[in-house]
């Protein structure tokens, strides 16, 4: 008996397709679950792993395990495996569970990890080899395919070469597996170190296979930044430029001290620790360009790179720098150093940077962080420019919405006085718009953050609080490469920090007691470009208690020099000292006779000096002050090489001069450069005859070369050092070979010369010409001493201690 034939329903059709797309899914899946990671932390029993690495390996297994591939933990240190496996040991017995997990299922599921885990010593070729084959030995009895195998590096950087070099000869995973190799910073000392470690790490591994961490990165708030100004693009469209932002803070503050890590914080210091890796990832994540899909790795790194292009270089002016005084002596406690040692490593950094943009043109963003500071926070703050006047007193505003309230949005990343990760929005600015990881929270009553109530915030914080390194894990787990910094950006960040951290080398900073007691003697203020302790510290000579004296016990040091009045002190403080005796030269010139000549040098070191001029000294009496030049190269005035073009950049452009009253040199006269036939040098002194009285100057700014020159009057050369002529053509050894310079005649009728020498390259001369006599031919430097004025040397501590 045949049976009918079966009547296909289209919906039976339909059904058995959907049957078979799970069947083989489901072959699929089981086809995954065959694939076997392999994790190796390296320092494996330090301080990093014990803290957090453990804890967030065993965070990822909980998370992925059973979800694609099985796993294996291997922990690997120098140690011999005996004492290296009771370490591990008694890392992993402090592992913990979320909260809201039974007891019983996280002891089961500790057992599970401690039995996946196991000690390997990793010190020569052969453990790698070793190390390799028990790998591979695991995955051969359960027919596992491998997946893939990532090691991380909790190991100080000089050790980077040799484990990359043993990995990649005989620990690579075999064909159709990936290796992710994850770095932990410092990743170099400057630009230089940074390109020779990225280059030699570069030999062994591909960009892809390499993920550098900045832990920061994983911190819940600070990975809400992106996000946040794309979902809120509507919003901050027309506010996240320079017409409404007033400034950005970029803060981390620590309570802790560097006891015990001073050999680390000897070599790295506050800037290369904090400011150039974690403060400056955040500030790139403020101030980039979005990119159209924030979720694009690519294109965030483009839009990085181009914000770094941006960036305005950084000099000594744009830093300040302090230590907490029982730093020195923890160093030479735990380094043995000797009795007499001082350290110059900050640990206190504030930094000012500018985005010359068209959004950010003008707006401030500072970067701070120090130790031993008076709480424990980390936050970026925005602060919004409020042009708003509100005509009904205070009583009568809406509460927390007038447009008189302070305006802010706070990335606020953790601890302080809310003790938590949150985002912060002023409800007079708008309502955000966050992802449903995150929920409003009210915060305890009372509770005042950055001037204003909490109330008077949108506030929101995570569900769910998770350690920034359990994220990163994840993301590495998952291939995520958008929370790491890849070479480009690496380097990038180097070149902006480098020539400021050459430029503090041997700049001594600001010494504060700690925590609370610092009262406001860190406290900062910015000004046209140049940022500046708000307190000036009292001029003072004290040594440290019952030690030899060194330079960095002084503030400010008097002497004699040559027989003349010398002023010593460190850079900061001698530009400040000397600027400040400039001014009261000025005004008291213009009260007796109206007027103020000022004759100043060209070179490097008067640019700090004119700055100084600049921006902190409002009551200067520039409408009244004629300008004129010590000496100039033979270029035209607008070469950047010109010290016209100098004073013209560093102080001019910013001060209300008189335009009559600017002198400068006459070199380039019918379309020649000092040519002696356009008598341009006797010009420049018919020039001064007739407006300076007498031809003498109130005050002359010089400099002193490293072979005794000053002015353009150099060695081995009589030009100008004798004789009627007031201002000489004369010939230097450097190129621009052609120079024009006041003659010492009339440098020596000067009311007061001050001489300005700076720098460690001056030290051997400083100690020469404070030996030699009345030598001008030899040193033209000798041969300054005014007639009937005064000579002032103002020397910093590097060019006259060493």
């Amino acid at each position: 008996m045949l049976a009918e034939p079966f009547n296909w329903h289209p919906g039976m059709w339909k059904m058995l397709t959907v049957a078979m797309c799970v069947a083989l899914l489901g072959c699929l899946q089981a086809q995954e679950l065959q694939g076997h990671v392999s994790i190796i932390l390296l320092g494996a029993t330090g301080d990093l792993a014990k803290k957090y690495l453990w804890q967030g390996l065993f965070q990822l297994y909980l998370d992925e395990a059973g979800r694609g591939h099985s796993f294996s933990f291997h922990g690997a240190a120098l140690t011999a495996p005996k004492q290296g496996q009771e370490l591990m040991a008694k890392a992993l017995e402090s592992l913990s569970c979320p909260k809201d997990m039974e007891p019983s299922h996280c002891a089961e599921h500790k057992d599970q990890f401690l039995q996946l885990s196991r000690y390997h010593q990793l010190k020569t070729a052969e453990d790698y080899q070793a190390l390799n084959k028990d790998i591979e030995a695991q995955l051969q009895p359960m027919g596992l395919r491998e997946a893939g195998r990532i090691f991380y590096f909790s190991v100080p950087p000089f050790a980077y070469a040799d484990i990359a070099r043993n990995i990649n000869s005989s620990c690579r995973p075999g064909p159709g597996a990936w290796l992710r190799v994850v770095l932990e910073k410092p990743f170099g000392h400057d630009h230089l170190s940074a390109q020779q470690l990225a280059t030699e790490l570069g030999s062994f591994f591909q960009e892809e296979e390499m993920y550098r961490v900045d832990h920061y990165l994983g911190k819940q708030a600070v990975a809400q930044i992106l996000p946040f100004r794309d979902q809120n693009r509507k919003a901050l469209d027309g506010l996240w430029n320079r017409h409404h932002v007033e400034r950005v803070e970029i803060i981390m503050k620590e309570t802790v001290d560097a006891e015990g890590r001073t050999s680390f914080y000897e070599e790295y210091g506050v800037i290369r620790d904090v400011l150039q890796n974690h403060l400056t990832e955040i500030l790139t994540l403020v101030a980039m360009e979005l990119p159209h899909s924030v979720s694009s790795v690519e294109a965030v790194l483009r839009h990085k790179l181009r914000l770094f292009q941006a960036l305005r270089g950084l000099q000594r002016a744009s830093a300040v720098v302090g230590q907490y005084q029982a730093y020195s002596e923890q160093v030479r406690r735990e380094l043995q150093k000797l009795d007499s040692f001082h350290s110059l490593t900050p640990t206190f950094a504030g930094v000012l940077v500018h985005v010359d943009s068209l959004r950010w043109e003008g707006v401030p963003f500072i970067l701070m962080s120090g130790k031993a500071l008076d709480e424990r926070v980390g936050y970026a703050r925005i602060l919004f420019k409020n042009q708003a006047c509100c005509v009904q007193s205070e009583k009568h505003w809406a509460a927390a919405q007038s447009q008189c309230l302070p305006r802010q949005l706070i990335f606020h990343i953790g601890h302080g006085d809310l003790g938590s990760p949150a985002v912060l929005v002023s409800r007079n600015l708008f309502r955000p718009s966050l992802p449903s990881s995150w929920k409003e929270v009210e915060g305890p009553p009372g509770l005042r953050l950055f001037g204003s109530p909490l109330s008077s915030y949108y506030a929101y914080s995570p569900v769910q609080e998770r350690d920034a390194y359990s994220i990163l894990l994840s993301h590495i787990y998952h291939g995520r490469k958008d929370s790491f910094i890849t070479t480009e950006n690496l380097l990038a960040s180097w070149g902006f920090w480098t020539p400021l951290l050459e430029s503090l080398a041997h700049t001594a900073p600001r010494l504060y007691p700690g925590g609370a007691e610092n009262g406001h003697l860190l406290d900062f203020e910015f000004s046209s470009g140049r940022l500046f302790f708000s307190q000036q510290q009292p001029e003072q000579l004290v040594p440290g208690p019952a030690l030899a004296p060194m330079p960095s016990d002084f503030q400010v040091l008097r002497a004699k020099y040559r027989e003349s009045p010398l002023v010593s002190a460190w850079s900061e403080e001698l530009i400040s000292k000397l600027a400040t005796d400039i001014e009261a030269t000025a005004v008291q010139a213009v009260r007796r006779f109206g007027q103020f000549h000022l004759a100043l040098s060209g070179g490097s070191s008067p640019v700090a000096l004119f700055q100084q001029l600049a921006t902190a000294h409002y009551g200067f009496p520039w409408a009244h002050t004629h300008l004129w030049l010590v000496d100039e190269r033979c270029v035209p005035l607008s070469d950047p090489e010109s010290n016209f073009q100098g004073l013209q950049a560093h102080l001019l452009q910013h001060v209300r001069v008189p335009y009559l009253n600017i002198h400068p040199m006459p070199v380039h006269l019918q379309q020649r450069l000092c040519a002696e036939e356009d008598q341009g040098a006797q010009l420049y002194a018919r020039e001064i005859s007739t407006l300076v009285a007498n031809s003498s100057f109130d005050l002359v700014l010089l400099g002193m070369g490293a072979d005794g020159h000053t002015a353009s009057l150099f060695p081995q050369s009589p030009t100008g050092l004798d004789g009627e002529q007031l201002v000489v053509l004369t010939t230097s050894p450097s190129q621009p070979h052609r120079r024009m310079s006041l003659s010492l005649p009339l440098i020596n009728r000067a009311k007061k010369v001050a001489v300005l020498v700076m720098g460690r390259m001056k030290r051997e001369i400083t100690t020469l010409v404070s030996r030699v006599g009345h030598e001008p031919k030899k040193w033209p430097i000798s041969g300054v001493l005014p007639h009937s004025g005064q000579l002032v040397w103002y020397m910093d501590f590097d060019a006259f201690l060493g």
